[in-house]
């Protein structure tokens, strides 16, 4: 047993954190560690998340981003479209849990429907054939029924072919300024609104991914105002950014859907203040600078996240913390059906956890990013909050600045770490501070 000390719980008053054989305990005269005003939150759960071939490093960036369980969309080679391609993603994964979502149609090539029913048998309980958005709408019907018989969600892609495909930049200034082909907001609003009639038809669960217009919102409200089973989901750069940023054309901010306007992104955090929106999940895609570098059309929509989600929610939310777990931990956890994840911080529960410093006063890198990829649109910009340290079951899976030193981890050393007071050691230099260990705060882009 070991006991966490000055830990202020989603924010409240200093207490502390008792961990016994893996689960939360009341605090009993036990070995303690004095963790000096870090706040501790319920590990986050990523609602969509793209690893890529083995997942071992993006498994290490979820952890060191505060992450116990990642969905692994099924986009990868061969696609999640079978109950063995099921069983076979995250073996051997060991820094988070992964839990893959299964392809809705055979390949993701929205023709013929993959096996639910038998997949979701072998455990999945999150169906979307990922950015490709399955535009037939008798065969998008017929999933519905088949995940709604299996007790399981699906996830949609909001972007008509026939509206947007081929779209590149937002439509508007954007398009005009790049002259690059535009992506406007009805390729995505046209698509929900369908959707949601036909959860409500059908009954099933529908989950409408990366929201990123203030109309998206409006029906998703609607959707839900009506008692129809309806979630959503908007991303971290959704959240920050607008489509100014895309104006000088680096690739670093070619994301689906694109950034959208000012008034957009307002709309996003009312939605997600409100209860409108449900989740925030990162939709995390690693890819290689030699790809980003190539010229905007032919380079890949996608940005890392998994290490950046929280710190950039926490200032969007202004440090709600009792919000940001809602949004990051209990309802993904809800809406994928994980049981072990999104629990409270309380004795009983699992020791599950993120602890984060609220001064940490830190700059994105991306050349120290552990994922190993540098295609973040953070880039350069400075935040307050940080995850320090990441308890799953018990079992430690980050902890860069040797806080735990181990002793919550049944497979590791405690070592005899002097800095067992986290103010001493945040004052060590670490790899993400300058040589004065200071940090200037920048604005980002456009916002």
């Amino acid at each position: 047993m070991i006991e966490l000390h000055g830990i202020r719980v989603l924010g409240g008053e200093p207490s502390a954190l008792a961990v016994h054989e893996g689960v939360l305990v009341e605090p009993f005269c036990a070995p303690r560690i004095d963790l000096g005003g870090l706040i501790a939150v319920p590990a986050l759960v990523d609602l969509r998340a793209h690893l890529r071939a083995a997942g071992d490093a993006d498994a290490v960036a979820a952890a060191h981003g505060g992450y116990s369980d990642v969905v692994a969309m099924p986009n990868r080679t061969p696609v999640t479209d079978s109950v063995a391609r099921v069983r076979a993603l995250g073996r051997g994964i060991r820094a988070c849990r992964v839990h893959p979502a299964g392809a809705l149609t055979v390949g993701l090539a929205g023709q013929r429907l993959a096996p639910i029913a038998e997949m979701a048998q072998a455990g999945v309980r999150v169906f979307s054939d990922d950015a490709n958005c399955l535009d037939d709408a008798g065969l998008l019907r017929r999933a519905m029924v088949a995940a709604r018989a299996a007790g399981a969600v699906v996830a949609q892609h909001a972007q008509s072919e026939a509206l947007a495909g081929g779209g590149q930049v937002n439509a508007g200034e954007a398009a005009k300024q790049t002259r690059l082909p535009p992506w406007p907001g009805v390729g995505e609003e046209a698509v929900i609104a369908r959707d949601v009639l036909l959860a409500a038809e059908t009954g099933a669960a529908l989950h409408v991914s990366h929201v990123s217009t203030a109309r998206s919102v409006e029906i998703v409200r609607w959707a839900k105002s009506q008692g129809w089973s309806v979630t959503a989901e908007v991303t971290p750069h959704h959240l920050l950014l607008d489509d100014r940023a895309v104006r000088g054309g680096d690739t670093r901010f070619k994301v689906n859907p694109p950034l959208r306007s000012a008034a957009d992104v307002e709309a996003l955090r009312e939605g997600l203040r409100d209860g409108t929106i449900d989740a925030v999940s990162t939709d995390h895609a690693p890819h290689p600078a030699s790809a980003k570098a190539r010229d905007w059309c032919a380079a890949p929509f996608g940005a890392v996240g998994l290490e950046t989600a929280l710190a950039v929610v926490a200032d969007v939310l202004d440090g709600d913390w009792e919000l940001i777990a809602r949004v990051m931990s209990h309802a993904p956890a809800r809406i994928a059906v994980l049981a072990g994840a999104g629990r409270p911080l309380e004795p009983g529960e699992p020791a599950t956890f993120a602890l984060v410093d609220p001064d940490a006063e830190w700059e994105v890198r991306p050349e120290e990013l552990r994922g190993g990829v540098a295609n973040t649109p953070f880039a350069g910009l400075a935040f307050r909050h940080r995850v320090v340290a990441t308890v799953v079951g018990g079992r430690v899976t980050a902890d860069p600045l040797g806080l735990l030193g181990g002793v919550a981890g049944p497979e590791e050393e405690a070592g005899d770490d002097p800095a067992r007071d986290p103010r001493a050691a945040r004052g060590l230099r670490s790899p993400w501070e300058g040589p004065s260990g200071s940090v200037e705060r920048r604005t980002p882009p456009a916002a």
